[in-house]
């Protein structure tokens, strides 16, 4: 797709406006490189799993490896063998490390460069499961019938080595070809059956546009729209497969912290009905919201149009934590089963909690005291950390957007309108990529209208738009 440059600038004004911190405190830095020297001394005992054959799927050039795969297809089955990345080996509970993440809570990503959870020298390093490094993990194998069900659940210590680094555009294009690496070579099949599982659990899967803000290479800026391939969709199944696994554990030990979102009342599905009714979108009374959005093209605007009529039923996710009783709610409505975070300890800080529950649990051993005492505060710390991440990535897409049109008033594209109110609407043009809010009056969901660029703001980050009056 065509995009237009923008201005050579970079991203200071987003960073200094939310106070993103620059630096990691001394006494925090001593300890991860501490960590790192005296590695044999925090790793203690675990399992040697370097003979299997693990490779990591991530966006090109990525270096905070949280996850390692093998997936093997079994007569009975299959087997997922997943390597996470162990943080509890480097971060000594209580230390000036732990403060530290505790308050940064995930790693923060803007287009020019990450503010990281962790020191780069263990997030892209010492705790990175980089190729060809032996690195500590909690390894977590994962039995499944043909079916794609789980029928047995295992996480422990281990030393692992990724054998290579791949991206998904490369992984599609060896499976496309027929010759797919032996490490992934099942991923299809069991990523297709649980995609499947998805569906039928009422998973609610939105196949908005995914905006991404990149560099030409030049030091100025373009706005993309980020592709989402088969391989794409079949990782992130084991990812959730793997989250869902740490939920059971943690139920069924009435311990732990969960990603749970409430079911959407009557009211907002019959709204969304009444949505779908006015877009001209077959919905059976039969079939769920899941079983819906699934059979939509993503590629119709009506479909874009119901995605994001949709995200209302997304909202209200947030963090319980529970020890000794189980909550009130245990699931997670938008995936349609109980899940944890658990996948991405590099980047997120309860990962790290949730991970050490698990480990606890499935060795039959007492959750440490640590984990234990800090569970009731993490799901504000996760809360304010998940706050500014988006609240960040929604300033960075709108300084970009406001560059990419700077100088543009005037001109005239082609969008669709994905949420209509009166007298205005939010539309979103294809070229360049960019969801704005358009002034005008007879705008409906899924329209195809003409809008023209009123005003391009660099410095308060906003674009405005009118529909044009067709003559």
């Amino acid at each position: 797709m065509d995009t237009t440059d923008g201005a050579a600038l970079d991203f200071a004004g987003v960073r200094a406006e939310f106070d993103l911190p620059t630096q990691f405190p001394p006494a925090a830095l001593a300890e991860a490189e501490l960590a790192v020297t005296d590695r044999d001394h925090l790793v203690g005992a675990r399992e040697d799993a370097t003979g299997l054959p693990l490779v990591t799927i991530d966006p090109p050039g990525s270096k905070d490896l949280d996850q390692a795969l093998y997936v093997e297809q079994r007569p009975d089955g299959f087997r997922l063998h997943y390597a996470i990345a162990d943080l509890g080996t480097f971060v000594q509970p209580g230390g000036a490390l732990d403060v530290e993440v505790r308050q940064r809570g995930q790693t923060i990503y803007l287009p020019d460069g990450n503010v990281p959870l962790h020191p780069p020298i263990l997030s892209e390093g010492a705790a990175s499961l980089l190729p060809g490094q032996v690195r500590p993990s909690a390894l977590w194998t994962i039995d499944l019938d043909k079916d794609g069900e789980p029928t047995n659940i295992r996480v422990r210590r281990a030393l692992v080595k990724s054998i290579a680094q791949f991206d998904y555009d490369s992984v599609q294009a060896t499976i496309d070809a027929g010759n797919p690496h032996p490490s992934v070579a099942a991923l299809p099949a069991l990523g297709r059956l649980r995609r499947e599982h998805a569906v039928r659990r009422g998973a609610v899967e939105l196949q908005l546009p995914e905006q991404e803000v990149v560099t030409n290479g030049n030091g100025r800026w373009t706005l993309t729209l980020r592709p989402r391939n088969n391989v794409d969709a079949w990782n992130a199944e084991m990812s959730l497969l793997t989250g869902m696994s740490a939920a059971s554990l943690m139920v069924q030990a009435g311990i732990g912290v969960l990603r749970t979102l409430p079911e959407p009342d009557e009211g907002a599905v019959e709204w969304l009905r009444r949505s779908a009714r006015s877009l001209g979108i077959e919905w059976p009374r039969t079939d769920t919201v899941s079983v819906m959005l699934a059979g939509l093209d993503p590629r119709s605007p009506e479909s874009l149009a119901l995605y994001m009529d949709a995200t209302r039923l997304l909202r209200g996710a947030g963090y319980t934590a529970f020890d000794g009783s189980l909550p009130e709610l245990t699931t997670h409505a938008g995936l349609g089963a109980a899940y944890a975070h658990v996948t991405a300890p590099l980047r997120r800080l309860v990962d790290r909690f949730g991970a050490e529950i698990c480990l606890a649990v499935s060795a039959d051993q007492p959750v440490p005291d640590w984990v234990r005492a800090s569970l009731p505060e993490l799901p504000k710390l996760m809360g304010s950390s998940d706050s500014l991440a988006s609240k960040v990535d929604r300033a960075c897409l709108d300084q970009a957007e406001a560059w990419v049109l700077a100088g543009r008033a005037g001109h005239e594209f082609d969008a669709v309108v994905l949420r209509a109110e009166a007298n205005s609407a939010e539309v979103f043009l294809t070229d360049p990529p960019v969801i704005a809010k358009c002034a005008g009056e007879g705008l409906s969901e899924g329209g195809r209208i003409r809008v023209r660029l009123l005003a391009a703001d660099t410095v308060k980050r906003k674009v405005s738009f009118e529909k044009v009056e067709m003559q």
